[in-house]
């Protein structure tokens, strides 16, 4: 989605509309509006956002013999990864409705409003400055630990080894040396004793570590990243009576996301509720002596649930831009006789002040 928003302030004059100046807004029509300022109205789109767990367990180079001179059982013998959601969230932002582009024309005889856009021309407000809303902050990957190196922990004697086996034999050796010598440490009977704790400490840290790095080579190691995929769900424009149900995704234990068509993946549905009615706010005829003014959204409120088959995901609610209405601001509020500020939701259209 489009997250590098500018401001642009752009000075407008007023075109007169029959005796008086006024604001003259009207829909936007490639080659037929006179010259002026055009601007969009925005439509609602979701990001739709996955935090997963992704665990990659890799066999140590002695996994078959880790029984036989470590008495480890189940050990992994080939790598396999494994993915767990852990968390869905969503986040709605507004691009240009194609369908709601309209014109504010130029005159240079009447006063000059302020008019603030951003880079791709949704309105944000008319006669004050206003900045982009800021962008929500994502859910950050985590890279998965650095996999330890087990023969950097080997001995000369241990890499001279002739097989496999001797190999394994001499490392399991080592690692019981290592787990002797951590004892005698802690237990004030080695022959060297440390001076003081601090010393202790870091002695035993690296007999953990050579331990551990040697210990890989049986066991083998599960690394664990957070990873973090989004992508866009733009809701319809028209709701079915109860709401709509859609398959949004796939989510695969052993693969992750995956195509909506693979069904090696469990599905996961997006389902959209109207949360109430939006009244009428003005008759027919109202509506034809207004048609000369600001466009703004009246957007529809909706519940947006995200679930599998057998749990809620995600729920929470949102103003769908397109789902709503589209009103009228009497150009009366923007003759010269009258200073009116205007704000909009950045990513409704609907209006946030109006002064």
């Amino acid at each position: 989605m489009t997250r590098n928003f500018i401001f642009a302030s752009l000075l407008l004059a007023l075109a007169p509309l029959f005796v008086s100046a006024q604001t003259e807004i009207a829909p936007f029509r490639p080659g037929i509006t006179p010259e002026g300022v055009n601007y969009f109205l925005p439509k609602t789109v979701f990001e739709v956002v996955l935090t997963a767990e992704k665990t990659v367990t890799k066999p140590g180079e002695f996994a078959n013999y880790a029984d036989r001179y470590l008495r480890l059982s189940d050990v992994p013998t080939e790598e396999t990864v494994e993915w767990n959601l852990k968390a869905v969230s969503l986040f709605a932002y507004g691009v240009p409705d194609s369908t709601k582009a309209y014109s504010i024309k130029l005159n240079p005889k009447t006063s000059a409003p302020l008019v603030s856009l951003t880079d791709d021309g949704l309105l944000l407000g008319v006669n004050t400055e206003v900045l982009p809303e800021p962008v929500p902050d994502l859910p950050q990957k985590t890279p998965a630990p650095k996999p330890l190196n087990g023969r950097d922990y080997m001995t000369h004697d241990i890499i001279s080894a002739g097989s496999t086996a001797k190999m394994a034999q001499l490392t399991a050796e080592e690692i019981y040396d290592i787990r002797d010598s951590r004892n005698s440490l802690v237990r004030g009977e080695a022959d060297n004793m440390p001076k003081d704790g601090a010393q202790l400490k870091l002695m035993l840290e690296n007999l953990d570590q050579q331990a551990m790095g040697l210990e890989t080579l049986f066991k083998g190691q599960r690394l664990t990243s957070t990873e973090v995929m989004s992508f866009d769900y733009e809701p319809a424009s028209t709701l079915e009576d109860g709401g709509t149900r859609h398959l949004l995704c796939r989510f695969s234990r052993w693969l992750g996301l995956v195509d909506s068509d693979d069904l090696s993946g469990e599905p996961i549905w997006i389902t959209v509720k109207p949360l109430n009615t939006l009244p009428a706010t003005q008759t027919a005829r109202k509506k034809v002596k207004m048609e000369q003014g600001l466009y703004v959204n009246q957007p529809q409120r909706v519940q947006v649930i995200i679930s599998t088959d057998k749990q809620t995901l995600f729920k929470n609610d949102f103003p769908v831009a397109q789902l709503g209405t589209v009103e009228v601001l009497s150009d009366a509020l923007f003759n010269k006789k009258m200073d009116t500020h205007v704000i909009l939701y950045q990513h409704t259209g609907s209006v946030k002040s109006l002064e």
